[in-house]
């Protein structure tokens, strides 16, 4: 078991003060940090902090070592990568609307993209390796998000009661085939519309969200997104897009799984995200990046409904684990107020994100974590028992492969 150095991303909607408390650094942050990478993501691989003070690229090490650091059952299925990112997520203002292709979508759509000679590192290429990009966040605070397209009947209602009439058209499309197959017509047209027409039609549902918050209405969150994406995102057609989603908010210790086709927004809040390591994206809106609407359609899933919290099944006492199909990870939280034995047959990151433990290895070594602090466990380590050390409980987060 090594501690690990990990790296921080600095993306213009992170928070100045969520990863730096966490990290036990002074607030606010000179720049907004968006997330805390913990992985072998070639583009910021963590370093292991070896016993002497020497780090190593965790990407170096499994490529070095893939059947003693991965595992058999794993190195013969993803080879020398690690099929899980593990991040601290910390969102001041909205990302981007957008949704992950699945394994089969990505694959082809990166050989498509290979074949017509799109460089890796272009501004308008939609695959950058052919693997799926699941992700499930768990939240640390309160955490809002946009996630799934909602139930047609309950979306009707909505737009019906902003009474906007120069949307009107739109809302009565949907009423006329309430089903997936109407949530897709309605997208695409509305993905679609000139931008003129978009320009117009955008201020009168706006005035209408303000006129719903005034009247504290029963839609008064998803309308004060409207505004809130309204505002930072004017003229964008992912604002209209919203309308359809359902709105989200987590309590600490709550999770949602995003398969392949999920269209989603992080809205706000810090929270702890595990996804495959992988970089396809296909954006909606809400961003200046590329947009590819052809693209998009072809990945995007339309069922509709309530967007299941998942809250953990405990598995031991203290242990709970976010059960999902995703073969690339499995995510737990332990809440340690005693001794917990971990073991597992693949590798393994922990992060401490309250108080402090002790993690013991049936060899006898010893490793202290604090807050903020994670810590790689090879496959070939023995297991650990993990104790507070101090007189407080402690909250840890356990990243592991899949068991599919």
């Amino acid at each position: 078991m090594d501690l690990l150095h990990n790296a921080v991303r600095p993306y213009a909607w992170g928070s100045r003060t969520a990863i730096a408390e966490l990290l036990g650094k002074e607030v606010p942050t000179p720049h907004p940090e968006a997330e805390l990478w913990m992985g072998a993501h070639p583009g910021d691989p963590s370093r292991i902090v070896g016993a002497d003070g020497v780090e190593r690229s965790l990407l170096d090490l499994l490529s070095a070592d893939p059947d003693g650091q991965l595992g058999t059952r794993c190195a013969n299925r993803w080879g020398t990568r690690l099929p899980f990112l593990l991040k601290v997520l910390a969102a001041e203002e909205a990302l981007s609307l957008q949704a992950h292709p699945s394994a089969e979508q990505a694959a082809q759509g990166f050989a498509a993209e290979e074949s017509a000679g799109v460089p890796r590192d272009s501004a308008i290429r939609n695959y950058k390796d052919p693997a799926a990009k699941p992700e499930l966040i768990c939240a640390l605070t309160e955490f809002h998000a946009l996630a799934g397209f909602r139930e047609p009947h309950r979306t009707v209602t909505f737009l019906r009661t902003l009474d906007v009439p120069e949307f009107a058209p739109y809302t009565e499309l949907l009423a006329a085939q309430p089903d997936s197959g109407g949530l897709r017509a309605l997208f695409t047209t509305l993905i679609t519309l000139p931008q003129t027409a978009l320009g117009a039609l955008l201020p009168h549902v706006l005035d209408a969200c303000v006129l719903h918050v005034k009247e504290h209405g029963e839609f008064d969150a998803e309308c004060r997104t409207i505004l809130e994406l309204g505002e930072a995102y004017p003229g964008d057609a992912g604002v209209l897009a919203a309308l359809l989603l359902n709105r989200i908010v987590l309590q600490p210790g709550d999770a949602i799984h995003l398969p392949a086709g999920n269209l989603h927004a992080y809205l706000h809040g810090t929270g702890i995200e595990i996804l495959a390591n992988s970089d396809n994206v296909l954006r909606c809106g809400l961003t200046p990046k590329h947009v590819d609407v052809p693209e998009l359609l072809r990945v995007l899933d339309f069922t509709c409904g309530d967007m299941p919290v998942l809250r953990g099944e405990e598995t031991t006492p203290g242990v709970s684990v976010y059960r999902t199909p995703a073969p690339e990870f499995e995510l737990s939280r332990l809440e340690v107020t005693g001794e917990t034995r971990v073991n597992h047959d693949g590798p393994q990151i922990m992060l401490c994100t309250r108080g402090s433990v002790e993690l013991v290895s049936e060899l006898g070594d010893r490793l202290e974590l604090l807050q903020g602090q994670s810590v790689w466990l090879a496959a070939s380590d023995p297991a650990v028992v993990v104790r507070p050390s101090g007189t407080e409980s402690a909250q840890l987060f356990r990243a592991t492969a899949g068991t599919d």
